[in-house]
């Protein structure tokens, strides 16, 4: 990794800032369009692997999901330790690596245990989302990181309306084709930052590496002792993200359960919702984040979600489902302004371990949430269910996502953040 290091220039100020900023919004659309990609085909290449029924490959494709989920939880803060000790630019750079050849290999993949190791190393070496939160937090004052980090949610966003179309076309050619796209796509763009990314973490800002800091236990340990104001909005954000689960795991089952959707439709709602996010989160957040400050902001995009999943739970139309999109506009603004609050209450040599912590929680998130979510959707769509009411997992939502006000608004309560 030091080698690496030694290529670049030892920081990424002034003009160098937007240069920067282009790559990590280009680094998190790739890699967005990388996993989006996969999506249609995923299903078909583990049948194919396995000759099991697609139920059959469904289950294997949540045990796969739980690995990836568990093994981010575990490597998070290891990840945001090493990025705080070699800098950001040997991580960012190794990450798009691994993800290159992950995909690669899953594209060649002779059996399942490939696919399976492929996942894993994945999840270890997933460093995208967190590193370059991290990088943002380097070159962006205070006042300006909620915006920058808003156009992470952007990059997501285009990524998660261009990956899945560009799937379905190049799947054609083969079952396999999507996975050598998306590996070719983020092998690209290694060599594209191989050449032109500065490092933003100044040798004399650096850490040093320890154990017993990058694990998931000791970094909730140290926010605990030193920073006990940013534990706090560390755990608010992991009961949001309980809560936003619900969207990505029962949406498709959702809508076919009460509406009577095709694939297509179920597209439409996704594009839709990804829109409106990239929309907002590389958009409006510029302007408001900026005039409202980050706390003000992240109060009305709970709000907002919270009168979203309300709608989603009791719709009994299909337009009043793109009616509680519009109402929940605002949630996309959520994240990236409590990433910046937190960002703002540690030092430079600690934003790579906040956001390896926050990473971390985000994995937990993604183990517990998903059952959850799913297990009621199941619990109450059933023939024999005390109340037929298939939009129960968004009043959870609903549910997490006020707790998760409260939090929010006893933590800041005190003192008014930006």
């Amino acid at each position: 990794m030091t080698a690496i290091a030694d290529t670049a220039p030892a920081s990424a100020p002034g003009a160098s800032n937007g240069r920067a900023l282009a790559f990590v919004f280009i680094t998190v659309l790739i890699d967005a369009i990388g996993f989006g990609i996969v999506i249609p085909v995923f299903p078909g290449l583990i049948v194919s692997l396995t000759g099991t029924t697609l139920g059959g490959a469904a289950e294997i494709s949540g045990w796969m999901m739980f690995l990836y989920a568990v093994t981010q939880f575990i490597c998070g803060p290891i990840i945001g330790g090493l990025s705080d000790r070699f800098g950001r630019r040997p991580v960012l750079l190794a990450s798009l690596a691994a993800f290159g050849l992950d995909y690669l290999v899953m594209a060649f993949a002779p059996n399942l245990a490939w696919l399976v190791a492929a996942r894993f190393v994945a999840g270890m070496t997933g460093a995208t989302f967190s590193t370059a939160y991290a990088y943002i937090a380097d070159i962006s004052p205070p006042e300006r990181r909620g915006p920058n980090f808003g156009l992470i949610g952007m990059a997501f966003g285009f990524g998660f309306i261009i990956g899945p179309a560009l799937g379905g076309i190049v799947a054609q050619f083969g079952e396999r084709v999507p996975f050598l796209v998306a590996g070719c796509l983020a092998l690209a763009n290694f060599a594209y930052g191989w050449f032109i990314l500065p490092e933003s973490l100044a040798p004399a800002l650096r850490r040093r590496f320890e154990w017993r800091r990058a694990n998931p236990i000791g970094s909730v340990l140290r926010f605990r002792n030193a920073h006990p104001r940013v534990l706090m909005l560390a755990i608010t954000m992991f009961v949001w993200t309980i809560g936003y689960q619900a969207l990505f795991a029962t949406w498709n089952f959702f809508t076919i359960e009460r509406f009577g959707w095709g694939p297509e439709q179920v597209g439409w709602s996704l594009a839709a919702v990804g829109v409106i996010g990239a929309v907002v989160q590389g958009g409006l957040s510029r302007r408001l984040i900026p005039r409202y400050g980050n706390r003000r902001i992240v109060i009305a995009g709970i709000i907002s979600a919270i009168g979203a999943y309300f709608i989603y739970a009791f719709a009994t139309t299909g337009w009043v489902l793109y009616a509680g999109i519009a109402v929940g506009f605002l949630n996309g603004m959520v994240f990236p302004s409590m990433q910046a609050l937190m960002s703002s209450e540690v030092a430079p040599n600690e934003q790579g371990e906040l956001q390896g912590g926050i990473s971390s929680l985000q994995a937990l998130a993604s183990i517990f949430g998903p059952p959850l979510m799913t297990g009621s959707f199941a619990a109450f769509s059933a023939p024999d269910a005390p109340v037929y009411l298939p939009g129960a997992p968004y009043l959870l939502a609903a549910l997490f996502s006020i707790a998760a006000l409260t939090l929010f608004l006893r933590t800041t309560g005190e003192r008014s953040p930006s």
